[in-house]
C-alpha cells in the first residue's frame, strides 16, 4: 500500500512538472518566424542565375529541378534560360526533357501568340538540337 501511494506521489509530481513545459513548448511552435529580409530579385539576375545553373547541370535529377524551380516563380523564363535548359537536357541525353521544356513554356506564357513567339526565338537551338514540340510528333 504505501509503494502504491508513493508510486502514486511520484507519477502525479512528474506530470505536474511536465505540464508547463508542454504549454511552453506549444507557444512556441505556435509561432512563426517570417523573413522579410529577402530581396526581391530583378529579372535580369533571374535569367542570369539560371543560364549559369543550366550551363553547369551534370545529371537528369539535376536538371529536373531546376526546370521545376524556375517554373515555379509567377514569370516565363527568357529564351536565353530555355536555350540553356534545352542543351542541358541534351547533355544528359534526356530527350524526353527537351519536349516537356515547351510543354512548360505554353502553360506558363499568356496566349498562343508569346508561345509562337518563343518557338519562333528558339527555332535555331530546335533545329540544332533535333528537338520537336509536342504538337510536331502528333501527342
Amino acid at each position: 500500500m504505501l509503494r502504491a501511494a508513493f508510486t502514486g506521489a511520484i507519477s502525479r509530481s512528474a506530470v505536474r512538472s511536465a505540464a508547463p513545459i508542454a504549454r511552453r513548448a506549444t507557444m512556441v511552435m505556435g509561432t512563426r518566424m517570417y523573413s522579410s529580409a529577402h530581396e526581391d530579385e530583378s529579372f535580369e539576375s533571374f535569367t542570369e542565375r539560371y543560364v549559369k545553373f543550366f550551363d553547369g547541370v551534370e545529371d537528369l535529377f539535376e536538371l529536373q529541378r531546376g526546370l521545376n524551380n524556375a517554373f515555379a516563380y509567377d514569370l516565363v523564363p527568357a529564351p536565353s534560360v530555355i536555350e540553356s535548359a534545352l542543351r542541358a537536357s541534351r547533355r544528359v541525353n534526356d530527350y524526353a526533357t527537351a519536349v516537356r521544356i515547351f510543354e512548360g513554356i505554353k502553360e506558363k506564357v499568356e496566349n498562343d501568340n508569346q508561345y509562337k513567339q518563343y518557338l519562333d526565338e528558339l527555332a535555331p537551338v530546335r533545329e540544332e538540337l533535333g528537338i520537336a514540340t509536342k504538337e510536331e510528333l502528333n501527342l
